[in-house]
């Protein structure tokens, strides 16, 4: 019987070892697996799926819940403390490989994936462009908007960062 390998919904490479993505469902563990992934990175303010937490554990990958607010919902944006955690650790390459996530993988992933290319000194339309491939006809123009104006001075750069920062 053949393996299938199905990445899990708006999966894109961002860079080498550093991966978006929605959540996974069961059907994606197999494609997960083969990425051997060390770290993931997960936005949403509600809890991920048990069987995604069970896989995460089963694999012992670094789960980091950086979107939790119990008092939050989905069309909350995200913060710019949630996107500078995010960031921060996107940027060290002993996270890798990292997987950076919300329910969906448009708009808060978007967001975190915006902010990082703006790092990385590409122009806003590149930017939104990538932002509006993923959300598709849902784009949040204040998702762009908080991109246009997050400051990348407020990020910690560690000095191991990746070669293509």
């Amino acid at each position: 019987m053949s393996q299938h390998y199905i990445p899990p919904m708006n999966f894109g490479l961002v860079e080498n070892n550093l991966y978006r993505s929605g959540q996974p469902n069961e059907l994606n563990f197999p494609f997960l697996e083969k990425l051997g992934l060390q770290t993931v990175v997960y936005l949403a303010p509600e809890e991920p799926s048990q069987r995604f937490l069970n896989f995460i554990d089963d694999h012992d990958i670094v789960f980091h819940h950086l979107g939790y607010n119990a008092t939050a919902n989905a069309w909350d944006p995200i913060s710019e403390e949630v996107v500078l955690e995010a960031l921060e650790l996107m940027l060290n390459p002993i996270n890798y490989p990292l997987m950076v996530m919300c329910n969906l993988g448009r708009h808060r992933t978007g967001t975190v994936v915006g902010c990082l290319r703006k790092l990385q000194t590409w122009n806003l339309t590149s930017i939104f462009e990538e932002y509006r491939r993923y959300a598709g006809p849902k784009v949040r123009i204040l998702s762009e908007q908080f991109i246009e104006l997050f400051d990348t001075e407020l990020v910690r750069v560690p000095i191991n960062h990746p070669k293509w920062l």
